[in-house]
């Protein structure tokens, strides 16, 4: 459960994050933030590297801390959201869990077994080299942020690679699951 930092923690038992956006998108409530988070907590992440590609407040990262991932990897363009998304870690006492970078200072090289990428289908498009590149041989992708009228033609970015699932439609967007079809990447993605 997502909640903003000023409110107490009605359900103590359930994974709760402290949250408060400040200048950066995500706030959980969005319908695309919760399918994300759904699907997070669908996953065992137990000692896995996950990657939340947009991180805008950190709402995912900080999620997939709190549900077992062993190292969170944070991406942004805006420097406001790695700001926002540092001080929420800290607020949800992760920070030192947490790993965040601007496209330009991430580590060469880095790849995770779970990556989420909550953004527009423009980016999804746009970036999706870069994407499907972030993700290890076995590993899963989650994207979101897309239209139910966009979703196969963001999915055709990633078909090259990749066998997509468009499965679970909501009006606000779609998900979808792919796992890669290559050696080299054995990816699934969640799209919505």
């Amino acid at each position: 459960m997502d909640l903003p930092s000023w409110r107490d923690v009605p359900e103590p038992d359930a994974v709760n994050v402290m949250l408060d956006p400040g200048l950066a998108f995500g706030t959980g409530t969005h319908p695309t933030t919760a399918l994300c988070l759904e699907w997070l907590e669908s996953l065992d992440l137990a000692g896995k590297t996950v990657i939340d590609f947009g991180c805008g407040s950190g709402i995912l990262a900080i999620a997939a801390i709190k549900l077992g991932a062993a190292k969170v990897i944070g991406i942004d363009i805006d420097p406001q959201a790695l700001i926002a998304s540092k001080d929420n870690a800290q607020r949800n006492g992760v920070a030192d869990q947490l790993e965040l970078f601007l496209p330009q200072d991430q580590p060469e090289g880095l790849i995770a077994d779970v990556v989420v990428a909550n953004i527009l289908a423009g980016p999804l498009r746009d970036l999706s080299g870069i994407i499907k590149g972030l993700v290890k041989p076995g590993g899963e992708l989650a994207m979101s942020g897309v239209l139910d009228t966009q979703a196969e033609d963001v999915a055709n970015y990633y078909r090259d690679e990749m066998s997509i699932d468009l499965s679970l439609n909501l009006t606000s967007g779609v998900v979808s699951r792919a796992k890669n079809n290559h050696s080299r990447l054995n990816r699934g993605v969640l799209g919505g």
